[in-house]
């Protein structure tokens, strides 16, 4: 397992470089990756597994030592990100496959990422991970709800179809992982080494598929697509900071509702798109899954830098003292 572990940590180091570089590929070479959008939903079913895998009753102690702050960052989350979806449909007149695509993603729970980019940026965790689960668990109820509020200005929504979706793509695999690891600790655990390398090759083929059924269009409307996915993620850490600094949390917290309000389950707003609606309209979806890595990395490192300035002032301050 030594090596396993080396080559899933190196996987996981690097996994925006590979989904960059496949999506290229897919982008000049789609016939060789078009084959993969029948197998999308698999592909994300295992990506939960693996989250659920790694789950335990632990993560939601958050809820019950601190449901207040968990509950402000799960509203946060499902409240920002999509009507700032909404809203930049609107102000951009996006063409409507394109903003249903925005709206999906703005919908989706917190990103699987979130929770390390939080330990990056020595925030909150525990907080961090108790919104994210907590987020993924009501998917199912608020996700469909919302794209059913914000999205039917564009196309027919389905209610019911999304439910069951969301239901099989994300809550089934979470629920499995985690009672595999509930009944089979040390395999589960040993499995677990081997994560990052399967999660990695997982969203890389969602990517490539989801790039190479949708070239064409995006030929015409990927830099659109890329400016609206940019704003939106970066005024969501944004927003999401400053709502968790007006609600009173200190800055660990603030950092942790600021990477779960920005980042979002990006493949199971490719999942939903390419079920229900069309590739065009997943391409938003995997667009944020290649960017909100690496501003997530950067506003991490961002983050980390702030409690470093806070803490060498309180030292200056302390040797201050001490000199008087």
């Amino acid at each position: 397992m030594g090596l396993v572990e080396k080559v899933s940590a190196f996987a996981g180091k690097t996994f925006t470089l590979w989904v960059m570089i496949f999506a290229v590929l897919a982008y000049f070479m789609p016939n060789h990756f078009i084959w993969i959008g029948a197998y999308i939903v698999p592909l994300l079913g295992i990506v939960m597994f693996g989250m659920g895998l790694t789950l335990s009753a632990a993560d939601f102690k958050e809820v019950f030592r601190r449901p207040k702050d968990v509950a402000l960052g799960v509203a946060g989350h499902f409240i920002i990100m999509p009507l700032l979806a909404f809203a930049l449909a609107i102000l951009f007149d996006l063409p409507k496959e394109v903003a249903v695509g925005v709206i999906l993603v703005g919908c989706c729970p917190s990103g699987t990422a979130s929770n390390v980019m939080v330990f990056l940026a020595r925030g909150n965790v525990a907080l961090a991970v108790a919104i994210a689960s907590v987020s993924t668990i009501l998917a199912p109820i608020i996700t469909p709800l919302l794209i059913l509020l914000l999205a039917s200005k564009w196309v027919n929504i389905s209610i019911g179809s999304l439910f069951i979706s969301i239901i099989q793509v994300v809550i089934i695999p979470l629920l499995l992982g985690f009672i595999v690891k509930k009944f089979f600790g040390k395999q589960a655990e040993a499995g677990a080494k081997a994560l990052p390398l399967v999660s990695v090759i997982a969203i890389v083929l969602i990517v490539s598929a989801v790039v190479a059924g949708s070239q064409d269009q995006l030929a015409k409307t990927g830099l659109m697509i890329f400016a609206v996915v940019v704003l939106h993620n970066v005024l969501g850490f944004i927003l999401g900071f400053f709502f968790a600094r007006l609600c009173g949390m200190d800055l660990a917290k603030q950092k942790a509702v600021a990477m779960e309000v920005g980042m979002q389950n990006s493949g199971l707003g490719v999942a939903i798109a390419t079920a229900h609606f069309s590739p065009l309209a997943a391409v938003p979806s995997a667009i944020f899954s290649v960017w909100h890595n690496i501003s997530g990395s950067i506003l991490a490192y961002i983050f980390s830098r702030m409690q470093e300035r806070k803490k060498s002032v309180e030292v200056k301050n302390d040797s201050i003292k001490k000199s008087i």
